[in-house]
């Protein structure tokens, strides 16, 4: 219910915007990305228990190439923060990701149209921490996973680009240990985020 109301924000702020310019190609263009947004992770493990997760923040930027009118490649880095609870109520501690993200989209080019819609995919490497109720700091294995993402672009001007966007994240879970015991943490996840590019060219 939480992801289905994120998405239905996102989704009604981006129809609200209104303006004159119509969508433009970026094939050949550099662009930068910036955005915030909402993260609903997948829950995970710890000395036999097993972790309930928040809804945390993500927030993040990368750069964006248009290689053809449709097609274009991007890298990203995003930082996540949120906080895990046993199934019985009690605190145990908080995550923190950092996802560095190589991936690709279609961009679907309409006519006349300001909005641009897009589906992609790519790879992610997975950056944990976890860090217990005590302030221990655990050891988190790196992670590997895959990504789908879609959304739409609305171009304000040539340059100026407003953006939501839904990514979800599938990796297997990594093994993280401390004072002297051990869990599994699975970095998967979906977000939901709103952003703007600029494009310099």
């Amino acid at each position: 219910m939480k992801r289905l109301l994120i998405v239905a924000g996102i989704a009604v702020a981006v129809a609200g915007i209104s303006g004159t310019a119509l969508a433009d190609s970026i094939k050949g263009r550099i662009g930068i990305t910036g955005r915030l947004g909402f993260i609903v992770p997948a829950e995970s493990d710890f000395d036999d228990r097993k972790l309930e997760t928040d809804v945390g923040f993500i927030g993040g930027g990368g750069v964006i190439y248009g290689i053809t009118d449709n097609v274009a490649a991007e890298i990203e880095v995003t930082h996540t923060e949120f906080g895990s609870n046993r199934v019985s109520g009690g605190d145990e501690g908080d995550f923190e990701v950092v996802n560095i993200s190589l991936g690709g989209h279609y961009r679907f080019l309409l006519p006349q149209s300001k909005f641009v819609p897009y589906a992609g995919g790519g790879l992610d490497v997975l950056l944990s921490d976890y860090t217990r109720p005590s302030g221990t700091k655990a050891h988190v294995d790196t992670g590997v996973g895959v990504h789908i993402n879609g959304g739409v672009d609305y171009f304000v001007t040539r340059q100026l680009v407003l953006n939501a966007e839904v990514k979800g994240v599938i990796a297997p879970e990594v093994d993280m240990s401390a004072e002297g015991r051990s869990g599994n943490f699975d970095p998967s996840g979906v977000a939901s985020t709103v952003g703007v590019r600029f494009f310099f060219n």
